[in-house]
This record gives structure tokens, sequence and C-alpha cells, in this order.
């Protein structure tokens, strides 16, 4: 597994533009919102400066750590917590957003735990955002578009829609998906 406490401790992480990635719609419906996968919170962040009550989780400490001091600095209430995207114990939130962690688990063999958790994570009538990066551009190891129209079906997703998008890293550009899903009443 990656040392993602070396590399958020040494500022080396890839995916840390300083800002939400561009792809993402952070329009949410409904007050509680879960950056799952939050690094050092520019999802929370923005979200909270919108005024939702956002919990952040990230299995790097130093990410965490980075993330509540970013908060703090700007005054914001924000529950940011140390914990493996994989087996979390929480309630269930209006809005789950996942900006680039899937394809991380993906990578390391550790996404179906992930996966089957998700639908517990969203409450009924809640909607789930995933932002990854595509198997094309990680030279193998992201996803495919038919890996999420096959893993995101009915009856435990409706509305469910994956579009091709660019994500930004401190590398370049790379070839990505969104997919946009929704929990059944």
């Amino acid at each position: 597994m990656t040392d993602y406490d070396g590399i958020y401790r040494s500022g080396a992480a890839p995916w840390e533009i300083g800002i939400p990635q561009p792809a993402l719609d952070l329009t949410v419906s409904g007050p509680r919102v879960l950056d799952i996968g939050c690094g050092s919170g520019e999802v929370a962040l923005e979200l909270a400066r919108r005024g939702h009550q956002v919990t952040g989780v990230d299995v790097s400490a130093v990410a965490i750590e980075q993330a509540r001091a970013k908060a703090a600095a700007e005054g914001l209430t924000i529950d940011f917590r140390v914990g493996d995207a994989r087996s979390l114990s929480l309630e269930p939130f209006n809005a789950v957003i996942d900006s680039g962690l899937l394809h991380s688990l993906l990578r390391y063999g550790g996404a179906a735990p992930y996966v089957d958790l998700l639908p517990r994570l969203t409450a009924p009538g809640g909607s789930l955002t995933i932002l990854a990066i595509s198997a094309e551009g990680a030279q193998g190891w992201g996803v495919t578009e038919d890996y999420l129209k096959a893993t995101f079906t009915a009856p435990t997703w409706t509305d469910v829609t994956v579009s091709p998008i660019e994500v930004i890293s401190t590398a370049g550009p790379l070839p990505g998906f969104l997919l946009q899903a929704s929990r059944p009443d």
C-alpha cells in the first residue's frame, strides 16, 4: 500500500492542486455531505463555505492534520476523521463525493468493500459523485467506463451517468470519468 502520510508530508501529492477538481459539480442537495478520501480537504472546505455540514475522511493522518489546519484558518467547522473508506461506520449522508479514491482502491485491490459500503453511506434519495482517472490515463490501473456502468446499477443506484472528463494534476491533465448516481427513495 502507498505511504500516503509520506506523500502528504513531502508535499508531493500530484492530486493536490489547491482547489476542488474543476470537473466536479459541487451542487448538492441536503445538508449532510461526506467527502470520502478527502486528502487535505479542498472539496470539504468548498462545501462548508457553501453552508453544508461536511465530514471528511482520509486514511492519511497527515492529510487530515492539513485539512483541519485549513478549516481552522478559515473558521470553518468540518468533521475531519482519519479512517479507512472500506470499513467506515457512519450515518448516511445526503451526498457522498469521492474525488480520486475509487481508482486508488482499484489499483491496490481493495475496491470491493468500499463499493459495497457506499449504499449504506448514501441516504435514500441521496447522491453519489465519483471522479476517477481512467485506465487509459493511469497506464492500466484506473477505471473504465464499463467498470463504472457495471458496478453502479439498479436497483441500488438510479439516474446513473458516466461522463468523460479531464482530471487536473500537478503533472498535467489526465483522462478520467465523472460518475453521478442517486439512491432510490
